[in-house]
């Protein structure tokens, strides 16, 4: 089976990385030749909870190298899925499957728009990683993998995927409700991401700190009412302590907001935070802890060359 993983940052090598165990033909599809180059030259270099190793992938800029797909998995920053997908285009066949677990709402529509709802499977990852350099990652945290067909079915292709990535070792397990499940990550996501971001604390630094702690209760407790007003049905009954369930299992990561401002890169704010104001805004429920770490961080966005 050949399998491509669409945007070789921190999770899409862990996972390229986990893969490379099973036998199967893999590629990683970059954007940026400097990274495919070395990667290619060096091989992938993971260190952390999985240990110390060096694997070689196929990685490229050029879709014609690949070939036709059998599994695509969409591993960008939800604000690159639209050029990401598009890019991907001549990889896919009749019965090519497009997989997105990425954070932040709004991946899977804009898949399906692209490619068609039929083609695309949905899901979600706790895993944890960090980039440490080109090619070069930590594996900082071990968690569940979700997936799961548009429509609640459970099909014979996300049956597949989940036995491969199983036999990967990533501990995957199949669910009927990917709204739910896309929407329950989020929450965990508004939590804790723009608060680790604004604060430059790690995930289980937030429940430490009195105001931090409040700050991620109120934020949640915005995103429940967003929920609730669409009747999305969460995959956890308490969702604060969930989230605070979860700063504490994942203390030490420094979660990707976090690793993209101390890298001065764009955020995905709009997609998680924002989303929760978008929505606010449309159903006409009040969020203003939300708007507020919305706006907080995309002006530390917009000021990186002025910041001390």
């Amino acid at each position: 089976m050949k399998i491509v993983i669409v945007g070789p940052g921190a999770m899409g090598n862990l996972f390229a990385f986990f893969m490379s165990k099973t036998g199967e033909e893999i590629w990683l599809l970059d954007k940026e030749k400097d990274r495919a180059d070395k990667i290619n030259k060096n091989g992938l270099i993971i260190e952390g909870i999985s240990g110390n190793h060096r694997v070689h992938v196929n990685q490229t800029t050029n879709p014609a190298d690949i070939g036709e797909a059998d599994i695509i998995i969409i591993c960008v920053k939800a604000y690159d899925t639209e050029k990401a997908t598009e890019d991907s285009l001549p990889l896919i066949g009749e019965n090519t499957i497009l997989l997105t677990l990425q954070n932040g709402s709004g991946n899977i529509e804009t898949i399906s728009r692209i490619v068609g709802k039929e083609k695309v499977v949905g899901g979600t990852t706790s895993q944890g990683a960090t980039v440490l350099g080109l090619g070069h990652i930590r594996h900082a945290g071990r968690g569940e993998t979700t997936i799961g067909e548009l429509d609640g079915s459970l099909s014979s292709r996300v049956k597949s995927i989940s036995i491969i990535f199983n036999s990967a070792g990533i501990d995957t397990r199949i669910t009927d409700d990917v709204e739910g499940l896309v929407w329950s990550k989020l929450l965990i996501n508004v939590g804790i991401n723009a608060l680790t971001a604004v604060l430059r604390l790690k995930n289980g630094e937030l429940v430490e700190y009195s105001w931090a702690r409040e700050l991620l209760r109120t934020a949640v407790e915005e995103a429940v009412l967003v929920v609730k007003a669409r009747g999305i049905r969460l995959t956890y009954e308490d969702p604060i302590k969930r989230v605070e369930d979860v700063c504490r299992a994942t203390a030490t990561n420094v979660s990707s907001m976090l690793q993209d401002v101390l890298r001065s890169k764009k955020t995905e704010i709009d997609y998680i935070n924002g989303a929760i104001v978008s929505e606010g805004e449309r159903l006409g429920i009040s969020v203003p802890v939300n708007k507020t770490l919305t706006g907080i961080v995309k002006t530390i966005e917009m000021s990186y060359e002025k910041r001390l």
